[in-house]
């Protein structure tokens, strides 16, 4: 593929929009991010409220090579424009019955983690160790990190896949290797992480739990905001312009090729490349609406099943630094159900009266989250989407819903309603103004095994020339990982900038 010109607009600044923007400027293309929130980082920004900084979407920094990779790329050095510090342990989960379980980076911490749960389970978690790893070095190295866009890079695969039995789900998996309940919710939630239904997702997503082995789990100082805004000025070094408050209406289409977007205001802008990391159903439904669609149609956006909805309640309290000393930087509640509860937030799109919370202390790690002497945390709670035939009315249910969620992290961190000092909730409906996310979702397009890989929104656009989709809803998935992982994908497909293919001869 020849282009004619160097320009290349970005639609949306999120992770995967500015990673693009950098791998772009790298191959010479003299690239604009049009970003319609006020701050760049996507689901991955902050907002700041009465001295506490709420990261409004992930957390954590896994596999943090694959942000060395791109910073290098660019020629600059991720470790010197952001901390990372890892976390240990990683996470502790929490049951009804009292009973919990520290995940760290050491096996035989690990296996000791399982042995005082579940003796009996100790082989069983050593030989689904081993698959794990199997499985990361096909789903994410070799996988993920490829181009899927044409048939046969998923039928080269299929054996593999058929070794590997990808048609089982992660939880079946984990079930066939391991009896205590408790093991088999610890070893197999993490789909839930990126949107999907650890009961009917792929068995390849069991590659988290040797990715976070291998890799650790970090935080940024600063949030992963403090990673978005030194991805800007990575941008901004390159000759890069990084627009905030510049929503897009339209990408343009003339002749079956992308020539550019135009914003709400009206404003026209041509380029070469255009690049949408907005969500691929907002895409395909909005962005392209007047373009007839052969293959994404609405009919079609519709049939997908999309990830679950999200309710985080972001809040500070005062006076709390160190208190709570049993709470550490994340914390996984569980509720009295795990298959029951999954089935009503996937399938039965029912707003249950019983809940498991992801708890978000961001101040253990990094104080500067938050006034000095206070606490900063976020809840998060996973709940239907608005997709559903009878979607939930979050105007009647959220007070009611954190009125609940008040009551599970009493038993957590006593008290702390007494001293909150800041407080405040997204649910599906804020990501669905907030993000332009179908239905709500959390997390685009459910990563199922039929809408995964070739199967899911491709990296290069079937419906336009010059256009191609970065992010949660395309290959590889959402995620951190994924998402940076879709701009690697991105350098692969799309040609060096013309004057820079030019340098690159005569040198």
């Amino acid at each position: 593929m020849s282009l004619a010109g160097n320009t290349a607009i970005v639609v949306g600044g999120g992770l995967g929009g500015l990673a693009s923007a950098m791998r772009l400027g790298a191959k010479g293309y003299h690239v604009t991010v049009l970003d319609r929130l006020d701050r760049a980082g996507g689901r991955g920004s902050s907002i700041t409220e009465k001295g506490h900084r709420f990261d409004l979407g992930p957390t954590i920094v896994t596999v943090p090579q694959l942000f060395e990779e791109l910073w290098a790329a660019c020629g600059a050095d991720f470790r010197k424009d952001v901390h990372l510090r890892p976390l240990d342990p990683y996470y502790e989960i929490r049951w009804p019955d009292g009973s919990r379980f520290n995940a760290t980076g050491d096996t035989e911490q690990m296996v000791a983690e399982v042995a005082r749960l579940s003796p009996g389970d100790v082989k069983g978690y050593r030989r689904f160790l081993r698959e794990s790893e199997a499985r990361y070095a096909f789903g994410f190295e070799e996988l993920g990190r490829s181009p899927m866009n044409r048939l046969m890079d998923i039928v080269k695969v299929l054996p593999t896949f058929a070794r590997l039995r990808a048609d089982r789900p992660v939880h079946a998996h984990v079930a066939a290797r391991v009896k205590d309940p408790r093991l088999r919710m610890a070893l197999s939630f993490h789909p839930l992480f990126i949107g999907g239904d650890p009961f009917r997702v792929t068995s390849i997503y069991a590659l988290v739990c040797h990715l976070e082995k291998a890799f650790g789990v970090h935080y940024a100082v600063g949030g992963v905001q403090a990673i978005a805004d030194a991805m800007v000025a990575v941008i901004r070094g390159q000759g890069g312009m990084v627009r905030q408050g510049a929503e897009v209406d339209e990408i343009t289409v003339k002749d079956g090729a992308a020539t550019g977007v135009r914003l709400m205001d009206g404003q026209a802008m041509r380029a070469d490349v255009v690049v949408s990391n907005a969500d691929a159903g907002h895409t395909y439904t909005r962005l392209l609406r007047n373009l007839p669609k052969r293959r994404w149609s609405p009919a079609k956006l519709a049939r997908q099943r999309w990830s679950m909805g999200l309710y985080v309640w972001y809040f500070g309290t005062k006076g709390t630094a160190g208190k709570w000393s049993d709470v550490g930087h994340h914390t996984i509640l569980n509720g009295p159900r795990y298959k029951g509860l999954i089935d009503d937030i996937f399938m039965k799109g029912k707003l249950s009266d019983d809940m498991s919370i992801y708890l978000h202390r961001p101040t253990i790690t990094d104080p500067g989250a938050a006034p000095e002497g206070d606490d900063t945390f976020y809840a998060l709670s996973p709940v239907p989407h608005l997709g559903h035939a009878n979607p939930v009315d979050w105007a009647q249910e959220g007070a009611r819903y954190q009125r609940k969620m008040a009551a599970e992290l009493e038993k957590v961190i006593p008290g702390f309603e007494g001293v909150l000092s800041a407080s405040m909730a997204f649910t599906p409906e804020d990501f669905r103004d907030r993000y332009l996310s179908p239905y709500g979702s959390g997390f685009s397009i459910e990563p199922r095994i039929l809408q995964s890989a070739w199967f899911r929104p491709h990296n290069v656009s079937e419906e336009a020339r010059g256009l191609y989709l970065v992010g949660a809803g395309t290959h590889p998935g959402a995620g951190l990982p994924g998402v940076i992982s879709s701009a690697e994908v991105l350098g692969k497909l799309v040609p060096d900038a013309p004057a820079f293919e030019q340098r690159l001869a005569a040198e």
